[in-house]
């Protein structure tokens, strides 16, 4: 009987401390998990307050690849414009610039945009789009030139009219128009130019620019590349 009474005190000595053991443990536990959670709060107040910057914006629009005019290009009739407002899809659109300079977007009509510049376009777009939305950012990109031609005539395969869509070298047309004639007269070709309302001529010799031994002018608009 008494070897049974002590074996009941064991056991009951055992399970209290087994018992005060995991009371004793259950605060550490509670504040690991405090701890967990409150880095966690933090870390989803920081990213919901801090806006992200750099590569980490993936959620912006990607802005269409357009042509790259000179700089300082100004804005045609007929050139094909990108405009995009950040955040407002509605107000994003392709579009090309009217005859009389105009183009029309939703909510704000009719707006002039030839001869401005893009940096000139995209300010006066954000000003008139303050009234609609709140801090409004707004890309303009020209997809492509229209409005700014040179021409390519005499002894080439294809005469005709060709868009300055950038920089466009002599050269760089006459591979355009499929290359000199069997009978063009490569030593002689000229550029006829409108400087000051007078017609100049501006010589050209195609085999010394291919090896680099004579210039390869940069053309302008209007400019008529003639192959005799």
């Amino acid at each position: 009987m008494a070897h049974y009474n002590t074996f009941n005190f064991s056991v009951s000595a055992i399970f209290i401390i087994s018992v005060l053991s995991l009371v004793h443990a259950m605060p550490t536990s509670a504040q690991a998990l405090d701890t967990k959670d409150s880095k966690a709060s933090q870390q989803y107040a920081s990213a919901k307050e801090d806006p992200p910057t750099g590569d980490s914006v993936s959620s912006a629009p990607n802005a269409p690849a357009g042509v790259q005019p000179p700089s300082g290009y100004h804005i045609g009739p007929a050139d094909e414009l990108m405009i995009t407002v950040w955040h407002e899809p509605e107000l994003s659109e392709g579009i090309v610039v009217r005859p009389d300079g105009m183009i029309t977007l939703p909510l704000l009509n009719d707006i002039k945009v030839a001869g401005l510049t893009t940096e000139e376009t995209q300010s006066l777009l954000t000003e008139k789009l303050k009234t609609l939305v709140n801090d409004p950012q707004v890309t303009v990109i020209v997809k492509a030139v229209h409005s700014q031609k040179v021409f390519a005539a005499g002894n080439v395969v294809k005469q005709g009219v060709y868009a300055l869509d950038g920089r466009k070298t002599v050269l760089e047309l006459l591979v355009e128009a499929g290359g000199l004639g069997p009978f063009a007269k490569g030593g002689s070709i000229y550029i006829l130019r409108n400087v000051d309302g007078k017609e100049t001529r501006i010589y050209f010799n195609y085999k010394k620019a291919l090896s680099g031994k004579s210039a390869n002018p940069e053309l302008q608009p209007g400019d008529m590349v003639v192959v005799p």
